[in-house]
């Protein structure tokens, strides 16, 4: 047997190839929508992509099932509750899927979304026992797939949680302890609020460490899994409805479009928004007015998702040599829509100075000293909900960073603002999104939370 993960740190995203090496035949799970890796790996071990299995449709990024499907051939699966757009082949609980002597079994383990799956994996037909279990978003490491989150259109959470209730409870915790567990997603998704940053586990080992493992009733499990949830980004229910969808393919093979600041110009005029992907101290040197700061570093697709809509066209100002990268992270969370990205930034910086501006930093200790002033600024916190019970500035206002485009009115216009997070990256995104509103006097705290935790007593709840 060949089984391999791939894991994409930037989304939290895990894959699987699974394949027969006697017969060649072979089988994807949640692929990506590049998917030159997958293919790539298949003829090195001499293997057909014979067919890719969605375990539900996922809302975080957008699925490559129709890249692998027409470039291979290859049928595509999901659960039997799942209706597509394009032609699907509904897989059933129980179900066998025979590569020769490696064999996948279905175990449907709804919760997260009532189509959702997992996939027994055994190396020989006959084991005793499978090898490992793909769980999706059902089970992850620690932690469970929320059920509150929109692609589950027309369920309540609290009906998907008491379908997440079984499978896990019953269904996955069923299992032998030796069966290992690979999830779809790790620490830093949003699918779920406490994932670890291991990449594989075993049933045993969730049974005796993860919270949603131990045995307690329904109304105990619904209460623990709803709680506490990170605020999910805007782009997950275009996303989820999107992978229901017959969509344009992404040609990995096609570069991105590069621009001169004389076209640049002309797109940004006619409404295409600015991402910029560099530093947020390159960023606060000098950057185009009203262009949006999310950093390459950093969880950028998801962030971009968060604060940019999905039909706006985009242009891209990208670090050194990362252009095509930038172009890549979006287009896996469906963002298609870009123009092009500017040449040579420094150099066509210097062809649009009357559009150019800069941001607004603040220290801890210049933070403190404004506070103390009469007309002191407005502090926003753009944290999650868990960090901020850790502490927070006193009499500061918060709003989640994803929710700060549909909040965004809750921001006083007619004062200073300071944003800050937990270290600086989405202060400087929320900041930039922040002046992009007309909002004139907006700065972001340098450090974060940690920077005004280490000079100044902390408020908690």
């Amino acid at each position: 047997m060949l089984f391999t993960q791939y894991y994409l740190d930037c989304l939290s995203q895990a894959s699987y190839l699974v394949g027969d090496e006697a017969t060649g035949r072979a089988v994807l799970v949640d692929p990506r929508r590049d998917i030159d890796e997958y293919l790539a790996d298949a003829r090195a071990h001499s293997l057909t992509i014979e067919g890719v299995i969605n375990t539900h449709f996922h809302a975080d990024f957008l699925a490559g099932h129709l890249e692998v499907a027409a470039a291979t051939g290859a049928w595509i699966g999901y659960g039997h509750r799942a209706e597509t757009e394009y032609p699907s082949r509904k897989l059933r609980d129980g179900e066998r899927i025979s590569l020769g002597g490696v064999t996948l079994e279905i175990m449907e383990t709804p919760g997260h979304t009532p189509e959702s799956i997992s996939v027994l994996v055994y190396e020989h037909a006959d084991d005793p026992a499978p090898y490992g279990v793909l769980t999706g978003d059902a089970l992850f490491i620690g932690d469970v797939g929320r059920p509150d989150l929109l692609a589950s259109l027309g369920t309540t959470a609290e009906e998907l949680g008491r379908m997440l209730y079984d499978t896990v409870q019953r269904k996955l915790m069923g299992l032998p302890d030796e069966v290992r567990v690979f999830p779809a997603h790790g620490a830093g998704s949003a699918c779920g609020k406490n994932l670890s940053t291991e990449r594989q586990s075993t049933i045993g080992e969730q049974r005796r460490t993860n919270y949603a493992c131990a045995p307690m009733s329904q109304e105990q499990f619904l209460a623990l899994v709803t709680g506490g949830q990170p605020a999910a980004p805007g782009y997950f229910a275009f996303d989820a409805v999107l992978n229901r969808k017959a969509r344009e393919l992404f040609d990995h093979g096609r570069a991105p479009r590069s621009l001169t600041a004389a076209e640049f110009s002309r797109a940004r005029a006619a409404g295409a928004v600015v991402i910029d992907a560099r530093d947020p101290q390159e960023f606060a040197a000098g950057h185009l007015r009203d262009a949006i700061n999310v950093p390459a570093d950093g969880r950028f697709a998801e962030t971009a998702g968060s604060v940019v809509a999905p039909d706006r066209e985009v242009l891209v100002v990208a670090p050194q040599d990362r252009a095509e990268e930038i172009v890549v992270r979006l287009a896996r969370i469906g963002f298609d829509r870009v123009a092009g990205y500017l040449r040579e930034p420094e150099n066509a910086f210097l062809e649009m100075v009357g559009e150019m501006t800069r941001a607004s930093r603040v220290t801890a200790t210049e933070l403190r000293d404004a506070l103390a002033r009469p007309d002191a600024p407005v502090v926003l916190d753009v944290r999650n909900a868990g960090e901020r019970e850790q502490g927070f500035v006193e009499g500061s206002t918060h709003i989640p960073l994803a929710e700060l485009t549909r909040r965004v009115d809750e921001v006083p216009t007619d004062r200073a603002v300071v944003v800050h997070c937990a270290g600086g990256y989405r202060s400087s995104v929320a900041a930039s999104m922040l002046r992009a509103t007309g909002r004139a006097d907006v700065s972001d705290l340098l450090g974060g939370y940690g920077a005004w935790q280490a000079t100044h007593d902390a408020t908690t709840v």
